[in-house]
């Protein structure tokens, strides 16, 4: 058969054979305020799990990809400008299918997650009340409707590893820059606390990843020296990667 030729059904197919599913999309959306990991989170305005915080997300229509639809639903439930919508690239993160996940029928959801800066705040809209940052660190996530719990605990190790082989750090920090400011970031997204000069050594001798700045060094809190400053550098991939240690939890 020419590949330009549609393919042929065949004539004893029958979609009725087959229970019918629904697909969703859901995202578990990470950034950086005030020094703390924030995640995404919108109240459910209706049922299921009304009143309960849980993901942005919702069901991929007809004619739309997984894609379109994670950028449509992003945009209804947080009041999220098209221009901020249209910018973000998140990441596939995995399919969630458990049978059960979903009270109203059998529902597979395609799962998204994206670490990114300077995010404006978000106001609920379409089925959903509202919708906050909320401090990833703290208690008040609380359980979140279906498995979004599950979603938002591997969208946190996915976004970890990103930063172990990226320069995504550097769009936290100032234009201009000292390399605690940048430990910091890496601290607040892996939950650890980093050795300073193993750090820094890490940091200096991978390529493009940091440039010096010219000028004076940047005077820092408490008695210590002044810090060097740093822009960031031209690299978008770590070679070799800054691997996340086995550390402590940060206090």
């Amino acid at each position: 058969m020419s590949p330009d030729r549609p393919p042929r059904v065949p004539d004893d197919y029958d979609p009725a054979d087959f229970v019918p599913f629904a697909v969703t999309v859901d995202l578990a959306v990470f950034t950086v305020r005030e020094g703390h990991l924030h995640v995404l989170l919108v109240e459910r305005g209706e049922e299921p799990y009304r009143g309960h915080w849980a993901l942005p997300g919702g069901f991929v229509r007809p004619r739309e990809s997984a894609g379109q639809a994670a950028r449509r639903e992003l945009a209804e439930e947080t009041g999220l400008s098209p221009d901020t919508v249209a910018g973000l690239r998140p990441e596939q993160l995995r399919t969630y299918s458990d049978p059960d996940r979903d009270p109203r029928m059998r529902v597979v959801s395609v799962a998204y997650t994206a670490l990114l800066p300077d995010l404006p705040e978000p106001r609920g809209g379409g089925d959903a009340a509202q919708a906050r940052w909320t401090r990833h660190d703290t208690g008040e996530l609380g359980r979140l409707a279906f498995d979004h719990g599950r979603i938002l605990a591997d969208g946190r190790r996915r976004i970890g590893a990103k930063l172990e082989y990226t320069c995504l750090a550097t769009a936290f920090c100032p234009p201009e820059f000292t390399l605690g400011e940048l430990q910091q970031v890496y601290e607040t997204v892996w939950g650890v606390t980093l050795d300073r000069p193993n750090f820094r050594r890490k940091v200096l001798t991978s390529p493009g990843f940091v440039e010096p700045v010219e000028g004076p060094p940047r005077r820092t809190g408490g008695r210590g020296k002044p810090a060097a400053l740093y822009r960031a550098g031209t690299a978008t991939a770590l070679h070799p990667p800054l691997l996340r240690p086995e550390g402590r939890p940060t206090p």
